[in-house]
């Protein structure tokens, strides 16, 4: 494995995802617009990493955890302004 810039970019992806987990499981009130940035900055940086050194089966995952993360986000922000 070589450890160049796209493996330390798709780390700090898995990284920030592990985080917002950890951070859903351990606070008291959750704040669903962290959450759901952390979720999808994560999701972009393994994209990105992805498109590297590319495995179809993790990219469809990301794909799809990055929908899911900004359509939670969109949900946050207009939930913040009611």
């Amino acid at each position: 494995m070589t450890f160049d810039l796209a493996n330390v970019i798709g780390l700090m992806g898995s990284a920030l995802m592990v985080v917002a987990y950890a951070y859903s499981n351990m606070a008291k009130t959750l704040n669903f617009v962290i959450f759901n940035a952390m979720n999808l900055v994560g999701a972009l940086l393994l994209i990105w990493s992805l498109t590297v050194h590319f495995n179809l089966a993790s990219m469809a995952l990301e794909v799809v955890w990055a929908a899911i993360a900004l359509l939670g986000l969109g949900n946050a922000l207009k939930g913040k302004k009611r």
